[in-house]
């Protein structure tokens, strides 16, 4: 009984959530790494907020306590530049309008892995991929008078119904055609998402500069953002990744075949973010390309002119 009454009596609670919330680490360690610091040194972070709670006899803490010792334990051990990123990311859930972030990129650059970890870093519940889109609007148009919905955006070329020019790169022209008509779905989820006040990721090969205008959505903070990798061997290595991750689902030889046309989309698609402005991402390890995508989501919500914010005075904690 003793050992018990002294287990709940160390329990650390949120006093101002409903109920007493009691503190988790895996919540807390979601939190910091969305200052982009590698999953492994959050959780361990996030252990030392709760040893230091416990040293100094706090087990009852308002949520502005907490954060509190958050940031005092980012300072000493993480250093300045992510206590400011730890500010900010609180502040987005005080944001007025939703937050909508479009990830594009060539086929296997890893758009999906990166929109869910910065989705799930971010507290993003909802998470669309134009691939998806398409499905939905395969279901709905019929081959004939939709063809090139019906293959890859690297082969849609297939579906082109007159002859081009001899100039005119059909897998380019294809691409764009199939891009104009998924374009149309992710606008409309968009649309939804803003008149439901939701945050939201998008990602996918037809979030393509030019074809979906952020200065549309007035209502929303929007941040679009294109991947790349410039490395052609790392990048076709990801294919073969894909292949075991899918169990042979998408095998490696199709990407293989048609690398050249993927590589080539990528290509028309940096061109196209360089011309209009739009931040060019080089994916690298995982933990590296998601902190710099967080990085470019805050400096695009908080300019920089308002980079360096200011922590409001705390009831002192330790």
């Amino acid at each position: 009984m003793t050992w018990k009454g002294d287990f709940y009596r160390k329990r650390i609670v949120i006093s101002d959530e409903r109920h007493g919330l009691p503190y988790s680490k895996g919540i807390m360690a979601s939190s910091i790494m969305a200052t982009g610091i590698p999953p492994k040194r959050a959780y361990r972070m996030a252990e030392l907020v709760e040893k230091r709670l416990q040293e100094s006899n706090h087990f009852s803490v308002s949520t502005e306590e907490l954060r509190a010792v958050v940031v005092e334990v980012l300072r000493e051990h993480v250093g300045e530049k992510h206590v400011q990123r730890y500010v900010r990311w609180q502040s987005l859930g005080k944001l007025e309008k939703p937050l909508i972030v479009l990830i594009g990129g060539t086929t296997g650059v890893g758009k999906s892995t990166i929109a869910t970890e910065i989705a799930h870093r971010l507290g993003i519940t909802r998470v669309v991929s134009t691939d998806a889109l398409r499905e939905v609007m395969r279901a709905i148009f019929s081959k004939e008078l939709m063809p090139t919905l019906y293959d890859s955006s690297f082969s849609a070329w297939r579906g082109l119904r007159e002859p081009l020019p001899a100039a005119t790169d059909p897998v380019i022209v294809g691409f764009r055609e199939q891009t104009i008509t998924v374009a149309v779905g992710v606008k409309a989820v968009i649309d939804r998402a803003i008149g439901e006040g939701l945050n939201l990721v998008v990602e996918g090969v037809h979030i393509v500069p030019g074809f979906i205008d952020p200065e549309h959505f007035k209502n929303a903070f929007v941040v679009h953002l294109v991947v790349t990798v410039e490395d052609e061997n790392f990048h076709r290595s990801h294919f073969y990744i894909r292949e075991v991750e899918t169990e042979g689902f998408r095998p490696f030889e199709r990407y293989r075949a048609n690398f050249d046309s993927i590589r080539k989309i990528g290509k028309y698609i940096g061109d196209l973010a360089e011309k209009k402005g739009v931040p060019i991402i080089s994916s690298r390890n995982l933990d590296t390309t998601v902190a710099m995508v967080l990085e470019e989501i805050l400096d695009r919500v908080f300019p920089s002119s308002e980079e360096e914010v200011t922590l409001e005075p705390e009831r002192e904690v330790l």
